[in-house]
């Protein structure tokens, strides 16, 4: 199971229940590519649709049987329907982490191939311009091809990268990055460093989020399968840390023993909806949250007794409220049933004091060497005003605070701006300040009040910034703009704006933040001409 982290009031937009939002922000306008001819992979990959891929007949016995690759395709693109069996090529990895060939100048997207296999798949969808198909025979493998650890890995869809050496994730991710600045902006030679991978890819999440749900007499909890609403129990997951698995198994049994009612969508009756559980690497502590659809939890003196004895390194149980029927997973109110209100945790030298909705990293580890590379290319001499647009909870403004003149923040979400100025003060980081609402308002605000920011950070969500808080920073004139994004298609298509409006793109440096999934945050250095 891996998932990216969820900040306060976050919608969930896949199978893990997870994306890179700070919150429900409006969603970015599509952003148009540059008018150029086809990128020289584009026209490689049309060409390179495997030769004699073929829809496949029946068999008098009834079984599905493949036209030999001696023969000659027919047909037309537009005679392909769902259910027909093809012969594809896999050229590359794609964003999402399938396998992308071509069969008859349609894309076609395959989960679970990788590059340089030929496959036999089942066409499940057919759009005008593409196909989706399910991978049914590895007819030519991949030396890269492994066997994925996690038992559960082909239902969860947490992971989607798992039977993946890791040397080839690192290098499938790298050219997503250069395929989607070839595409998006146009770039050839893309001025791209060495993606920074882990020693150890494995159990470095410090935060699982988990819905509930009933299997028989037993609570399990999950995720929902890609693609679906099935529930699949998660137990000893690969990635996440040790001690979390450890809770979240004791919480499900400790739960069906007392017989707390879990909460069921369709009848909306119950009470538990998620298990939280983070951990604090700095202090070993645990984080509790039980997410409930009540005031009230049944039995609680006994649930919080029974979890503090078996799990004693829990130093917070928390209880959030949430009603509403929505796919959001938190509530607006939390209470403390037992313990600490925050829980301490360290990145670097900073120190920071986490409610129970606060955003963090989910590997601190990669943040570390993320915030690195946001100094370098900021590079400040202590002279700097540096603006923090999409700040969360102040995290790489405080990385930069004691190398700048001052830094300023801007988040939407009101939680978050509390937790960073807490986070501030926890770090003793006096020349640092957080403000509620939109960048792309506050900045031009600023801007004619005479503030002139050297340096601008963005870290927005999936989506990318937006055009209004481009043309802002355009106006503003920063001499450095440093971009972080989890997203390389929206990411692409920002810089192509930016680089049209007088920006120079210096370096793209990918960091391998969710090792075993498709996931690649980037930091970006652009300078004003």
């Amino acid at each position: 199971m891996a998932q990216q982290e969820q900040r306060p009031k976050q919608r969930t937009t896949s199978a893990t229940g997870d994306s890179k939002h700070k919150g429900e922000r409006r969603t970015a306008s599509a952003q148009p590519a540059k008018k150029h001819s086809a990128s020289s992979f584009e026209r490689k990959d049309k060409r390179s649709s495997h030769p004699n891929a073929s829809v496949t007949k029946t068999s008098p016995s009834g079984k599905p049987s493949y036209k030999s690759r001696g023969d000659k395709p027919r047909g037309s693109a537009e005679e392909v329907s769902v259910g027909n069996r093809i012969i594809v090529t896999i050229k590359r990895i794609g964003i999402n982490g399938e396998g992308v060939g071509y069969y008859k100048r349609k894309a076609v997207f395959i989960q679970g191939a990788l590059k340089d296999e030929v496959v036999k798949a089942k066409v499940t969808k057919v759009e005008p311009t593409y196909l989706h198909a399910e991978l049914t025979e590895v007819e030519k493998r991949s030396p890269d091809r492994v066997v994925p650890p996690c038992p559960i890995y082909e239902a969860c869809g947490g992971c989607q990268l798992q039977h993946m050496t890791y040397e080839a994730q690192l290098r499938a991710k790298e050219e997503i990055v250069k395929e989607s600045f070839q595409r998006y902006a146009g770039i050839e030679n893309l001025p791209i460093r060495p993606i920074i991978g882990m020693d150890d890819p494995w159990h470095y999440r410090n935060k699982a989020q988990l819905q509930t749900g009933m299997e028989g007499s037993q609570i399990i909890a999950g995720l929902y399968a890609a693609g679906s609403h099935r529930l699949i129990d998660i137990s000893g997951c690969t990635v996440q840390d040790p001690v979390v698995n450890q809770v979240m198994e004791q919480v499900k049994q400790i739960l069906t023993e007392l017989r707390i009612p879990i909460y069921d969508e369709r009848s909306r009756d119950g009470v538990i909806r998620t298990i939280v559980a983070r951990i604090g690497r700095a202090s070993g502590q645990v984080q509790l949250t039980l997410i409930t659809a009540t005031d009230r939890i049944p039995d609680v003196k006994r649930l919080v007794e029974r979890i503090r004895a078996k799990l004693p390194r829990v130093s917070t149980i928390a209880q959030n409220i949430h009603k509403e029927k929505s796919s959001l997973i938190f509530g607006d109110k939390t209470v403390i049933l037992w313990g600490e209100e925050r829980l301490e945790e360290e990145l670097g030298e900073l120190k920071f004091a986490l409610s129970p909705r606060a955003f963090f990293q989910l590997n601190p580890e990669q943040t570390v060497k993320l915030y690195d590379k946001v100094r370098e290319a900021a590079s400040l001499t202590g002279n700097e005003l540096v603006v923090d647009a999409y700040c969360g909870t102040g995290t790489i403004g405080l990385w930069l605070a004691p190398l700048a003149r001052e830094v300023r923040g801007i988040e939407l979400i009101k939680e978050a701006v509390l937790d960073a100025r807490d986070n501030a003060r926890a770090s003793g980081v006096e020349n640092a300040r957080f403000y509620e609402g939109y960048a792309e308002k506050l900045l031009p605000e600023w801007v004619k009040q005479g503030l002139e920011p050297d340096v601008v950070v963005v870290d927005p969500p999936r989506t990318g910034c937006e055009r209004s808080l481009l043309q802002a920073i355009v106006k503003a004139r920063p001499k450095r703009l440093v971009y972080v994004s989890c997203n390389p298609s929206t990411l692409a298509k920002d810089c192509q704006v930016l680089l049209d409006q007088g920006f120079i793109l210096e370096w793209v440096q990918p960091v391998d933040m969710f090792p075993q999934t498709s996931h690649v945050e980037c930091c970006v250095s652009l300078v004003r001409k």
